[in-house]
């Protein structure tokens, strides 16, 4: 399937608070996979997700499905993470900062992380 498959929506709810904090959700192994392109198998990792919040936060089960809605995607690695951090900026709207960092089971003898951080992108 390609990504355009996956669950579009994540639902947020309002961050009211003054105080800055910093929210940090990672997954278990095995809770995040998606397929590669090129083999068909399962690419297994570990997603992790930080971010100061601005106006949103992320509700926790609707990210759940939205991780678990990856799982029959055919798209690199590198690619897949691109998405999910384009994803999570479109729905957080204005955190203070994104940090999406994800870390796949060694393939071949390589370990593969990727990261992507949104004080890194030119903003």
């Amino acid at each position: 399937m390609p990504p355009e498959a996956r669950q579009q929506h994540i639902d947020r709810l309002p961050y009211e608070h003054a105080v800055r904090q910093v929210v940090v959700y990672e997954t278990e192994p095995g809770e995040f996979s998606a397929v590669c392109p090129f083999s068909g198998l399962p690419d297994y990792g570990v997603l992790r997700i930080e971010y100061v919040p601005g106006s949103w936060i992320l509700e926790l089960k609707s990210l759940k499905y939205y991780i678990v809605s990856w799982r029959n995607i055919g798209a690199a690695q590198e690619d897949l993470t691109a998405i999910i951090y384009q994803d999570l900026m479109r729905h957080l709207e204005d955190p203070e900062y994104l940090r999406v960092t994800t870390v796949y089971n060694v393939r071949g003898g390589i370990r593969t992380t990727c990261t992507i951080d949104s004080r890194e992108q030119g903003r």
